[in-house]
């Protein structure tokens, strides 16, 4: 797997949201992207996965420009993401929404019988198999959360965007979702992770990607983007002093 963008610009109006981004992802890295409220983080996962178009610059995506292409064939080109907000088919069982991805991926090369079973795989994976004929508007906000990975799986990605996984989850199900990254990770899969919870993201990430004003400022390990001086000033201002905005990585 090997994501590369080169000097991307997104421009509303008058607006630099994303101001000539470049880096590179190789393998399965578990890549942190944090920044203040308005960094451009969204802007950027988004013009990753085609939703936006960039302004200028470039999207690659294992050899191939992917900027500019709907979010459809860069699905099927093996990048998945999940949104701040669950976007569940409430009114379909919790097997039959990790079916439809797989259907419409492999529908042409896998039997109906083959996807279930896949899928019934994935759901004892993410150890929710026993409610596999519940209703998705049935379930909890870190399940639903949960479910939007295991459609994710079902399409095989090779790199896995994660906007705020933990967002409004209970503390116990956020665990859950922490010890599953980790093995979706172990699987062999890259993962760009979004979120406000420095604790997670620090533990999570073998390295950190830092926006500001659309700006990258900082891309490297985590303990030294923690020292980075334009980072804590980002976070902090100016006048503000160090001491430990953010948390030691384990």
């Amino acid at each position: 797997m090997r994501l590369e963008l080169k000097k991307v610009v997104k421009q509303f109006g008058g607006l630099t949201a994303v101001n000539g981004v470049s880096f590179t992802i190789e393998g399965s890295q578990l890549v942190g992207l944090i920044g203040p409220n308005g960094a451009g983080k969204s802007t950027l996962t988004n013009l990753i996965s085609g939703i936006l178009k960039p302004t200028s610059g470039e999207i690659w995506f294992n050899g191939e420009r992917i900027d500019g292409k709907p979010p459809y064939v860069i699905a099927a080109r093996g990048i998945g993401r999940t949104f701040q907000v669950t976007r569940a088919f409430r009114r379909m069982t919790v097997l039959e929404n990790l079916l439809t991805p797989g259907l419409a991926k492999f529908g042409n090369r896998k039997s109906r019988a083959q996807l279930e079973e896949e899928a019934m795989e994935i759901l004892r994976f993410l150890t929710m198999d026993h409610l596999r004929w519940e209703y998705a508007s049935n379930l909890s906000g870190g399940q639903q959360k949960l479910l939007e990975l295991g459609r994710l799986l079902m399409m095989d990605p090779d790199l896995i965007i994660l906007d705020e996984p933990f967002a409004g989850v209970h503390p116990k199900l956020q665990r859950t979702i922490y010890d599953y990254i980790k093995r979706v990770k172990a699987r062999g899969k890259a993962i760009i992770l979004i979120s406000h919870d420095m604790e997670s993201i620090f533990t999570l990430s073998e390295r950190l990607l830092v926006l500001n004003f659309g700006t990258l400022i900082a891309d490297g390990p985590p303990e030294e983007v923690k020292e980075n001086p334009e980072v804590i000033e980002a976070y902090l201002g100016k006048d503000e002093e160090e001491d430990q905005f953010l948390p030691t990585a384990a």
